[in-house]
């Protein structure tokens, strides 16, 4: 559903591009910003999926979950927002303000939802958090109501995207008429997966999103092993498991995010027995328990979240990641060009090393951080 026609698969692919922007004072700036960042990756991109994340975005409803959610059909948005009504109280409910884009195509409706559980709702599901009846109420759409599929899912942040180059989703969203202290993007070239409206990137779950470039070969040993917790991956894209696995690590395990980005991208056991004692001690006990949570395969991923964002490549660097600061702001991209396209002067460029995160926080600068 909502694919491009045959014709349009003519485009010559090249590579994704993945941009992120951070202002570690939480001071809101205009989405236009990552638009001419990503714009200047065109060629990394086929017109086959682009999209943005933007998080505080909705400060007047930000302590509400903000659901973005996509429909092929008037059926599928009547059956969807009877469900969600059956266990949130909708604050507010309209379309995504969108523009006509002669470039953009076989558009599906796009509504949001402000939304927060009901008393009875989180009585009936006495033992479960409120984050998990919203994941309850996400899996339960994308599986079972045809034709409709929830984009994002976190408070006081969305996700905007289809299939298009991304300046073209950017114009077709009216991107550069919010403001926010994070913003993601990427432009798509798909992989293992269609070009259709869902399967673009930024893939989300609560306040997580991902943008990445690459390949997951994992999928298949991600997907199960995220299944055996209750994570449901229907979204025909491996980049699905990453999101899923950062909330099931973070939120419900509670590891820190450095060390859920070594889970993910650990050292190699050559490298790992060539350690301190302590060191190896540390690794073999992450790579043993988390082992199936592991991603295979050539990656490069901002991940963004609340509080910030991170930036990771993987164990061999197979896919580029350069970030940059100046003042309050940072940015990561696959391209020094598209840092310097919206920061003329960095005080400080650097590339990721193989399997190292770079970590961008709120009230804090960026590092590369070696997780132990």
């Amino acid at each position: 559903m909502w694919r491009l026609k045959s014709k349009d698969l003519t485009y010559t692919p090249s590579g994704c591009a993945i941009s992120g922007i951070l202002n570690t004072k939480g001071q809101r700036f205009s989405g236009d910003m990552v638009v001419k960042s990503i714009a200047t990756m065109r060629f990394r991109s086929n017109g086959l999926g682009g999209g943005f994340a933007g998080y505080g975005i909705y400060p007047d409803n930000a302590d509400q979950y903000a659901l973005h959610v996509m429909y092929q059909t008037d059926e599928a948005k009547q059956s969807t927002s009877k469900l969600i009504q059956s266990l949130f109280h909708i604050w507010r409910e309209e379309p995504i303000p969108t523009v006509h884009v002669k470039e953009i195509e076989n558009r599906p409706i796009l509504w949001r939802y402000f939304v927060t559980a009901r008393a009875e709702t989180r009585d009936r599901f006495y033992d479960m958090t409120e984050d998990d009846i919203v994941i309850k109420i996400v899996f339960d759409i994308n599986r079972d109501v045809e034709g409709a599929f929830v984009v994002s899912s976190g408070k006081n942040m969305g996700i905007f995207k289809g299939v298009g180059y991304p300046e073209d989703i950017a114009k077709f969203y009216k991107i550069e008429q919010y403001d926010g202290y994070l913003w993601t993007s990427h432009g798509r070239f798909p992989t293992n997966t269609p070009g259709w409206w869902g399967g673009a990137h930024p893939f989300g779950l609560l306040d997580w999103s991902i943008v990445h470039n690459g390949e997951v070969s994992s999928y298949g040993i991600n997907m199960r092993y995220l299944a055996s917790f209750g994570y449901d991956c229907t979204l025909q894209t491996d980049t699905e498991v990453i999101a899923y696995l950062f909330d099931l690590m973070v939120r419900k395990h509670g590891l820190p995010l450095d060390v859920a980005c070594k889970v993910v991208a650990p050292p190699l056991w050559t490298q790992i027995d060539r350690m301190e004692p302590e060191e190896q001690e540390f690794y073999k006990a992450i790579r043993s328990v988390y082992a199936p949570a592991l991603l295979n395969g050539p990656f490069s991923i901002v991940l963004g979240h609340r509080n910030g964002m991170i930036g990771l490549g993987d164990r061999v660097k197979l896919r580029p990641m350069i970030a940059a600061s100046k003042g309050d702001m940072v940015y990561m991209s696959s391209e020094e060009s598209a840092i310097l396209a919206v920061c003329d002067s960095p005080e400080e460029v650097w590339g990721a090393e193989a399997g190292q995160p770079i970590v961008a926080s709120l009230d804090g600068a960026a590092v590369a951080a070696n997780a132990k």
